[in-house]
C-alpha cells in the first residue's frame, strides 16, 4: 500500500517532468494540498498592524515558489524545504513593502523576533514580559529592544485627522512652514528686481538695504525728497505687479508720478 508521503513524492516527480498545462495543473494541485503550511507560517507573523489576509497571500506566493523548485530526487521531505522558503518570502515582504516609514534593517528583524518570542515568554511567565526580560531573551540591550517595539507606528502612522485631546492630531503637530514660503517669496522678488533699470536698483538698494533716509538719497543723487519718495513708490508698484500680476482694475499713474 502506497503511503501519503510516497504518493506526494510521486506527484512532485510527475510535475517536474511534465510540461505546459499539465505541469501547471499538477503544481496547482500540490499548492492546494499543502496550503496549510502557508497558513501556519503566515499565522506566526500575525500581529498588530499586520493584515492577516496580506500575510496569507504572501505565504501562498512562497508556497508556489517552493512547489516549483522542489526536486524530490534531492530531498524527500517537502515541508522541510517549503517552510524556510515561505518564511523568506514573508520576511522580504515585511522588510520591503509593509513599512510606511522604513526603520533600519536590524530594527525590522528584531521586531520580527520580538513578535515570535513575546507570546512564548508571556505563556512561560504567566504575565507580560518586561523590557529587561525581552532584552535578555533576545541577547540585545534594552534600548535596542525598546526602539524595535516603538517602530510599530512606522507600519501604520496615526492619521492627522485622528481625534486628539478634544481636537485633531493635525491641530497639535501640523503647522505651516513659513521658511519655505519666505524662500519662495525671496526667489520671486529676486527675479522681479532683475528687470529693473540700474538706476532703480541703486535707489532700492540704498533705501531698503542700507536704510538710508530719503533726504540723504536725494542729496546724493541730485533729486528732491519728494522725487525719491514717488520713484520708490513706483518701483514698489512695479515689483508688486511683477510678482502678483496686474490688478483687475488699476488706476494709471498720474502724470506727475510717471515723470518723477
Amino acid at each position: 500500500m502506497t503511503s501519503p508521503e510516497s504518493a506526494s513524492l510521486s506527484h512532485f516527480t510527475r510535475a517536474r517532468h511534465a510540461r505546459g498545462d499539465l505541469q501547471q495543473a499538477l503544481h496547482n494541485e500540490l499548492v492546494l494540498k499543502h496550503r496549510e503550511l502557508a497558513d501556519s507560517v503566515a499565522g506566526s507573523y500575525a500581529g498588530h498592524g499586520r493584515d492577516r489576509g496580506d500575510l496569507r497571500q504572501v505565504a501562498y506566493i512562497g508556497l508556489i515558489k517552493a512547489v516549483k523548485r522542489f526536486d524530490p530526487a534531492v530531498g524527500c521531505h517537502f515541508p522541510a524545504f517549503a517552510v524556510p522558503t515561505i518564511h523568506g518570502e514573508i520576511k522580504r515582504y515585511l522588510r520591503d513593502q509593509s513599512w510606511m516609514v522604513r526603520p533600519p534593517r536590524e530594527v525590522q528583524d528584531l521586531r520580527t523576533s520580538i513578535a515570535k518570542v513575546y507570546p512564548l515568554l508571556t505563556q512561560h511567565l504567566v504575565r507580560e514580559p518586561s523590557l529587561a526580560e525581552l532584552a535578555l531573551e533576545l541577547g540585545c540591550d534594552e534600548k535596542t529592544v525598546s526602539e524595535a517595539l516603538n517602530c510599530q507606528s512606522s507600519l501604520q502612522p496615526d492619521s492627522l485627522d485622528a481625534p486628539f485631546e478634544g481636537g485633531y492630531v493635525a491641530d497639535v503637530y501640523g503647522h505651516i512652514d513659513t521658511r519655505l514660503e519666505r524662500a519662495e517669496n525671496l526667489a520671486m522678488l529676486a527675479l522681479a528686481i532683475r528687470k529693473l533699470t540700474d538706476r532703480d536698483k541703486d535707489l532700492l538698494f540704498r533705501r531698503y538695504f542700507h536704510e538710508e533716509p530719503q533726504q540723504v538719497i536725494a542729496d546724493r543723487l541730485g533729486m528732491t525728497q519728494m522725487q525719491v519718495s514717488r520713484r520708490l513708490a513706483r518701483i514698489l508698484v512695479t515689483l508688486q505687479q511683477e510678482i502678483l500680476g496686474p490688478p483687475e482694475s488699476s488706476a494709471p499713474l498720474s502724470a506727475e508720478a510717471a515723470s518723477a
